[in-house]
């Protein structure tokens, strides 16, 4: 479960980041959130799928 937890906070995390370089123009802040969003999917996915195989086989 605190993988879940830290991966969404990630995720929000550069959406915080990517709304401040928005607001103030900083190129960089934008992308490291844009970044920063794209880990945190990206290791949700691939939470999603170690939950589907636990399901169909029983394991955790």
């Amino acid at each position: 479960m605190n993988d879940k937890m830290e991966n969404k906070a990630e995720e929000l995390k550069g959406k915080a980041k990517e709304a401040v370089g928005d607001a103030t123009g900083n190129e960089q802040w934008q992308a490291e959130g844009k970044a920063d969003q794209a880990k945190g999917s990206l290791k949700q996915a691939g939470e999603k799928v170690k939950d589907a195989i636990k399901g169909v086989t029983g394991k955790d």
